[in-house]
């Protein structure tokens, strides 16, 4: 399979990582880990920066790693000295409680990437691979 990302061979993660300093992203201890052909995978810790009162994972912390993780790897797929994706719509269903001191993964895939929106389907999972969450964004593209 060919990858959908612009130039994938220029895509580090390190860099990654290091370009959401300062943002959601590191303030919810989200951390990309693996680029696929199709797919942008990235971890985030169940913590008191993303638990609710009864100290399982936040819906609304669920819905912004979707859409830090989502937004990213919609970046991924064009010149991005050139374009920029923006995000138009959010929405999420909760399916599985996870505990405080655990870890949640999300994998981001394109349902569709045309010229000017695109739609990704984001899969929160727990340490066990079971689906947490699931998410659906809706980006549009425009002219930097």
């Amino acid at each position: 399979m060919e990858s959908i990302f612009f130039e994938p061979a220029n895509i580090q993660l390190e860099w990654l990582n290091d370009c959401c300093k300062n943002t959601m992203v590191e303030f919810l201890g989200i951390k990309f880990i693996e680029l696929g052909d199709d797919f942008l995978k990235a971890k985030m810790p169940v913590n008191q920066n993303t638990v609710q009162p009864l100290r399982m994972l936040n819906g609304g912390a669920s819905l912004a790693m979707a859409e830090c993780v989502g937004s990213m790897a919609a970046n991924l797929v064009f010149d991005r000295n050139q374009f920029v994706a923006l995000g138009l719509d959010l929405s999420g269903n909760h399916i599985k409680s996870v505990k405080e001191g655990e870890w949640v993964y999300a994998i981001a895939k394109p349902l569709h990437i045309g010229r000017t929106t695109q739609v990704w389907q984001i899969r929160i999972e727990n340490e066990e691979g079971k689906l947490a969450h699931f998410s659906k964004l809706t980006m549009t593209v425009i002219n930097k």
